[in-house]
């Protein structure tokens, strides 16, 4: 009998949000970064939103938004906060709770 060993987590949309201010050297590597690891390890499995706090500042409050750059992992749940420009893979990855995904 064959069992399944699919996660539920691995079917879980991610929403992640990252905050940035304008298009500071630190933000626009953070963007890049986030984007290239989201398609390696999350492809067609997350939502990222990029918020520019120049454009909408009132949105730092809601995720109690201290500095800039830093993402938010709003689903799955708890929150995580990432403050940098994600240029460290594996403290990202870490942070944000992400197991690789296993090559089928």
């Amino acid at each position: 009998m064959a069992e399944d060993f699919n996660d539920p987590l691995d079917e879980e949309t991610w929403e992640l949000r990252l905050y940035v201010a304008g298009q500071t050297p630190k933000s626009v590597t953070a963007v890049a970064n986030l984007r290239r690891y989201c398609e390696q390890h999350l492809k067609g499995r997350y939502k990222l939103e990029v918020i520019d706090l120049l454009v909408n500042p009132q949105l730092a409050e809601g995720d109690q938004i201290l500095a800039i750059p830093t993402l938010v992992r709003k689903v799955p749940e708890p929150i995580r906060k990432i403050i940098g420009d994600l240029s460290n893979e594996e403290k990202v990855l870490v942070g944000l709770d992400v197991r690789p995904m296993l090559s089928k």
